[in-house]
């Protein structure tokens, strides 16, 4: 591939139940270390190894709207959401590569817990045939200093694709690994739904907009309108 006329394109996914900073921060660090020409939000639909959202699709997707304006890199892609089916990474990155054209070099952004589940995927090994992956690992997360701790299959597989660096993405259409320095800040979905069903603030955990559209939703809380 020319690397000269290809482009790097970032596949954020997640339930986003809701999209906090903790997402928002890890997505501007990778973008700009790695020079991203885009980075897609894909809120999942069905998750497929995970409890279902709390939230229903349409506010999800609403919440990740507002969080994202005004960043040009940033967009949503609502695809998954649209499927009256369990959402699964190998179909959307098929599609993707089909839609954006062979230039368009497709980089999975994960955490180091969900990467080390890899193996429980469906399609699991396609999935290097069509996407690099960047990982972002916690610093002290064993994934960061010692990839010993991965599942055997898992590691036998990772062996020839680790790079030391967001560059080395460029220069092949797929199959890298790259664990990216990125400040991970201390908040979960999980954190921010037990405080507002509790009663306390989340502002500064979240964006403005976001809590907003909580707050007059009646989001995650006694009052919560999912509908």
């Amino acid at each position: 591939m020319d690397d000269r006329e290809s482009r790097l394109v970032g596949i954020f996914g997640g339930t986003f139940d809701p999209v906090h900073y903790g997402h928002l921060r890890i997505a501007e660090e990778i973008a700009e270390m790695t020079g991203l020409s885009e980075m897609r939000f894909i809120p999942a639909g069905i998750p497929r190894l995970r409890s279902n959202p709390v939230a229903v699709p349409h506010h999800r997707v609403a919440m990740v709207r507002l969080a994202i304006q005004g960043n040009p890199v940033f967009m949503l892609d609502e695809r998954e959401v649209r499927q009256h089916e369990v959402s699964r990474s190998v179909k959307t990155l098929r599609e993707l590569k089909q839609e954006l054209g062979e230039r368009a070099i497709l980089c999975f952004v994960t955490g180091a817990d969900a990467f080390m589940q890899l193996p429980h995927w469906h399609s699991w090994r396609e999935l290097f045939t069509l996407c690099h992956f960047i990982v972002a690992a916690r610093p002290g997360h064993p994934l960061a200093s010692h990839r010993d701790t991965l599942p055997q299959k898992l590691k036998e597989e990772c062996v020839p694709r680790w790079v030391s660096n967001g560059d080395s993405l460029k220069h092949a259409s797929s199959g890298l690994i790259f664990i990216a320095p990125t400040t991970l800040l201390d908040i979960s979905a999980t954190l921010v739904r037990a405080r507002i069903a509790a009663g306390k603030s989340i502002r500064y955990l979240v964006p403005d907009a976001v809590l907003d559209y909580i707050a007059v939703n009646h989001l995650y809380s006694k009052n919560d309108d999912t509908s």
